[in-house]
Parts: structure tokens; sequence; C-alpha cells
């Protein structure tokens, strides 16, 4: 962090008196982010509290993602609903679909004066929030990517060189059976987030498609293909070593157990979100290592780039001229060079704006944290292609529900990685067909 003062967590220079002559407008902000990426979150809400005395929006930690969303469109329907909800990507074509429950933000912003050009933003966030006409339907706000953190003391002891990890599937099976060979860590690796890190970003990492019509972009009609011999080859992979303890399976969903194992040193290596990096920082007293997730270098087009995940901040149809006002000042504030800066050096996420990579860069950032811009380097690896510029199915909230499923399946031996990715591909395009028939 440079000698700037934080923006984020700036004392009240222009605090707001309970005698103030005007009232101020007040908005909702339905979140779902805990531990300490809330808590940053709380200090960016207050920064903007504190920055005007006109407006004032009140977080609101509604649980993980899906219970967010949830609990969104129920209030929806009751009409009890928050003017902005943060919804994660898989989310994006469920929020699209539902016509007349939001202001797309391009809207919002043109309504209200507001400063908001799509090109400040990066490319490869942008191209997922957008509709066929360029527009973008909710805010960028915080977007990551997966990575690999590795434990660099146990790489050392395992007599590996710590400034060297695993650049491919191969490297990486042969530092971990060093590692455990040597005892210098029980399993080798570990991955949070099984369907986005290892199948929606490995078909995309690998330039191979996870679904039909541009993975779900080019229309409702889309069906899932991910049941392919690169998938099938790598989730047997995934079993094998999961039984010779290379891998270690931290369950389904997020992977709620992998933190605990790579922070414990019990795995050498973790494959998360860049977002990841303010808990791991927060709970490891081991030196830490970055890089980019492996690949299969007999594939041809490997390494491609990574998709987004995280989220962003949908505005909900149904307030006041006035709520919406302070809604488009608030999104102001949140795409400041400095905010978001502050926001990407503390928790990880991307910097969405190419002003905040800039302005990071130059306070000298990624120089006195080494590693910090992998998941930048990773995303503009290559210009997206249709299998790696990201995905939008409908249901697919549940669809990862079924891919961890099948994954845990998988693991436990009693399904080959063809008859898994099989299934899953069954199983999920029926729900697409579901969701195309309610959203005729």
């Amino acid at each position: 962090m440079t000698h700037r003062a934080s923006l984020l967590g700036a004392s009240a220079a222009l605090a707001i008196s309970a005698t103030a002559a005007h009232a101020q407008t007040e908005i909702d902000w339905w979140h779902a982010m805990g531990g300490e990426l809330g808590e940053i979150l709380e200090e960016m809400a207050e920064g903007f509290n504190e920055s005007q005395d006109d407006y004032r929006v009140n977080p609101s930690y509604r649980g993980d993602y899906s219970e967010t969303m949830t609990g969104a469109i129920a209030a929806f329907r009751a009409g009890e609903h928050p003017q902005i909800v943060q919804v994660f990507e898989v989310g994006t074509g469920t929020m699209m679909a539902a016509e007349g429950a939001i202001y797309p933000v391009h809207q919002l912003m043109a309504d209200h004066g507001r400063a908001f050009d799509p090109d400040d933003f990066l490319s490869a966030v942008v191209g997922y929030y957008t509709d066929t006409e360029g527009n973008m339907l909710s805010f960028p706000f915080n977007s990551s990517t997966p990575i690999v953190y590795y434990n660099r003391d146990v790489f050392e002891a395992a007599g590996l060189d710590p400034d060297t990890p695993p650049e491919t599937w191969a490297e990486l099976e042969s530092m971990s059976e060093q590692i455990l060979e040597s005892g210098a860590a029980d399993c080798g690796f570990t991955t949070r987030w099984p369907s986005w890190v290892q199948l929606e970003n490995f078909t995309a990492w690998h330039d191979i498609p996870l679904g039909t019509q541009m993975n779900g972009f080019g229309g409702l009609d889309t069906e899932l293909v991910f049941n392919s011999d690169l998938v099938a080859r790598h989730w047997d992979n995934l079993a094998a070593w999961q039984e010779s303890g290379v891998f270690s399976w931290a369950g389904g969903g997020a992977g709620p157990d992998a933190g605990p194992m790579f922070y414990s040193g019990d795995c050498a290596i973790m494959m998360e979100s860049s977002a990841g990096r303010a808990g791991v920082l927060a709970n490891t007293d081991f030196e830490v290592g970055y890089a980019m997730l492996p690949y299969y270098d007999d594939h041809e087009g490997a390494p491609q780039n990574s998709i987004i995940g995280g989220a962003t901040l949908w505005t909900l149809a149904g307030h006041s001229d006035e709520e919406y006002e302070a809604t488009a000042a608030f999104f102001e504030y949140l795409s400041s060079p400095e905010v978001q800066a502050e926001w990407h050096q503390r928790t990880g996420y991307l910097p969405i704006t190419q002003a905040a990579w800039d302005l990071t860069e130059e306070e000298g950032f990624y120089d006195e944290n080494p590693g910090t811009d992998i998941s930048i380097e990773q995303m503009q690896l290559n210009e997206p292609t249709e299998n790696s510029m990201g995905l939008r199915f409908g249901n697919f909230v549940q669809i990862r529900d079924i891919i961890s499923e099948e994954m845990e399946v998988l693991v436990a031996g009693d399904k080959t990685g063809m008859e898994a990715a099989s299934d899953a591909v069954e199983r999920g395009n029926r729900l697409l067909r579901d969701f195309e028939e309610d959203n005729r």
C-alpha cells in the first residue's frame, strides 16, 4: 500500500449531524461478502457516505451469492427490494431475462448525468455484462479470476525452486510427488470452486467450448458440450491424483475445505480466486507465491486466457428518481481510479478500469508485491475467443451444483471422467431447456 491516505477507511471530514439542514437520500445495497472482504466493502461504503452529505448507502450482508440473489428476487416480488444487489457472474443470464426488474446501468448513468464510459473499463470485464448491442447492464464491481497460490516454504523444504512454480499439469504432478516424498506437506494441491476452476476456466484456458452458441452468449438455445476428451482426461487425472495424495478434494460448491488445508500447510498448492488474496494473507504465516493456472502443453491453443468470476451490482426497478440519483452518484464514486486502485490492492480483485490499473502500477504496488498482477496477465494473455469470453447460461447456479455433484462422484471413484462429464451435460441441458421454455 502506498502513502496515499486511505479512501476506504478515511475518517469523516464532513460528518453529517442530526440537525442537518436537509435529509439525506438513503439507498440499500445487498451484498454477499463476509470476512475480510466484507469489512473492506463496509469501509468503501462509508468512504462514499463521508465524501458528500446528500446521499447515504447502507450495505447489508445477505449470505452467499446464491442466497443474496434468491433473496433479492423474492424481495422484488414482495415490493421490498433494495436499490442495489450484488449478483455473481453466473446469475447474469437470469438477471438479463428478468425484464422489468432491472434498471440497466448505462441508462441509469445517462439519465442522471453521471460520468460513465464503457471504454474506461477493461474489455475482459465489460464484455461479460453487456447486451448484444454493447450496452452495459450492470456495474462491474468485484471481478476476479482463479490463480495458483503456493507455499514457498514447502517448495524450499522439498528441494524445489520457490521462484519456479509449475506451469503445466505434468509439472504440477511431478512437483507434488516430490513434495509428498519429502514429507514437506501431506498433499500436493487442492482447489476451491471446482466447477469454476476445474471446468469453466479449464475449458476457456484450453480454448475448448463449454457450450454451444458462444457459451450461451448467442442465444437461449445453447447446449452444454463439455463432455470432451480433454475434460474427461483431466477429470480422470483428478480422480487418480486424489487416490495418490497428489490432489485433495475440498468439497463441492465453493470447495470450503481448501482454504484450511492450504493455510495449515497440509496442501502445498491451492487454486483459488485472485480475490482470495486477502484471506490467504490474513490466515498464513508462511511466504506465499503466485502463479498462473496450469495447462496441458500437448493441447494446441493452451494457454488461452482465463475468465472472470466475482460479481456486479444490479440496480433494481421500482424506486424513486431521488434514490436512483443517489445510486448513480455511488456508482460514479466506485469507478474513480483511486477507489478502484485501493480495492484492487487490498483484495486481489481485478482493477476494473484502465485508470485504476495504471495508477496501481505508477504507485509501484506490483513491484513491491510480486505476483499481484498475475490475475491481470492471465486474463489478458490472449484476445478472447468464443470459447474464452465467458459464459451466459440460464439456471447456471443449479447447473454448477450438478457439476459439483458429478465431480464428487468422480473423485470417489464411482464414475470415470467421461461418465461424470456426460451425466453433468445431460442433467444440465434439461435445465437449459427449462430456462428457454420459461423465457420465450
